[in-house]
């Protein structure tokens, strides 16, 4: 088996908890990589291991940080590779155990003694190109004049859903529905889901509100203001500026997000974290 390490960049001690995990993985005669942002913060492992995580050809992931931490491994990576996240973030939706957990998970994977949750993406298509990375918790396309609002039309399946104004429209897959969209009055879905939150985000009309659609729907979303450029916003990590022309169309992607789990409990972990966050 190989695995490979990535850590959040901004927090000493994830870092050092990766070196550990690094360390105890080589010691019990794994190959393993370690992501060269996670290098450049700490030069404690050896230079022969260090890969992009572009380049990352392994098993396993193990991430040492928060949701952003994963979303990044996500976005970055070619293959879909079973992630086992370490939770070194605030909430830490996507992540499984906690870091005075690394060392006995660890065990667990290399002992077999695990499951394999997956998860559906969203892939967005600009102007028929999808160019952009898959989205595991939202598309958003927002105003890109802070303060000025937007008006879209946005379809379901080629029927019109709803005509908006308002700050933006937030479409999520069922992990991203405790994130942006339900700060924007989305409900939260049961990840085993297969479906798709709309969320206008703070419209002027209050007709507008969430709905919720089939996962193999294909949502389009047409700008009519001509003269106001959008920001289409990809799980908080990837954003781009789009011409008020461009064609915007998101479907649920042929790749899912694949997650190391050790219980077949939900509910209590996800009601804890909604609270958390309430």
């Amino acid at each position: 088996m190989r695995f490979g390490v990535v850590a959040r960049r901004d927090r000493q001690a994830a870092l050092k908890l990766a070196y550990r995990v690094y360390d105890f993985l080589k010691v019990s005669g794994y190959e393993v990589f370690v992501d060269s942002e996670t290098y450049e913060h700490l030069r404690e492992f050896r230079e022969e291991d260090v890969r992009p995580l572009e380049d990352f050809d392994v098993n396993f992931i193990i991430a040492i940080g928060g949701d952003g931490t994963i979303l990044r491994v996500e976005h970055r990576t070619k293959k879909e590779i079973p992630i086992l996240g370490i939770n070194m973030g605030t909430l830490g939706f996507l992540t499984e155990v906690e870091p005075h957990e690394a060392f006995f998970a660890l065990s667990k994977l290399m002992e077999g003694d695990y499951r394999i949750d997956e998860r559906m993406k969203l892939r967005t298509y600009l102007n028929g190109e999808s160019g952009v990375p898959d989205a595991l918790n939202e598309a958003a396309i927002l105003t890109g004049v802070p303060g000025k609002i937007i008006h879209l039309k946005y379809y379901i399946d080629g029927g019109l859903a709803d005509e908006i104004r308002a700050d933006g429209l937030i479409v999520s897959t069922p992990t991203g529905s405790t994130g942006y969209a339900m700060s924007a009055g989305g409900p939260f879905l049961d990840p085993r889901l297969e479906a798709v939150v709309i969320a206008p985000l703070a419209p002027i009309a209050l007709s507008s509100r969430p709905m919720v659609v089939p996962a193999e729907s294909t949502v389009e979303v047409k700008n009519l203001a001509k003269g106001r450029k959008l920001i289409l916003a990809v799980d908080g990590q990837f954003y781009t500026r789009l011409d008020p022309e461009t064609e915007i169309v998101i479907k649920k992607s042929p790749r899912k997000a694949k997650f190391i789990r050790f219980s077949e409990e939900i509910y209590p972990k996800y009601t804890m974290r909604i609270k958390k966050k309430f």
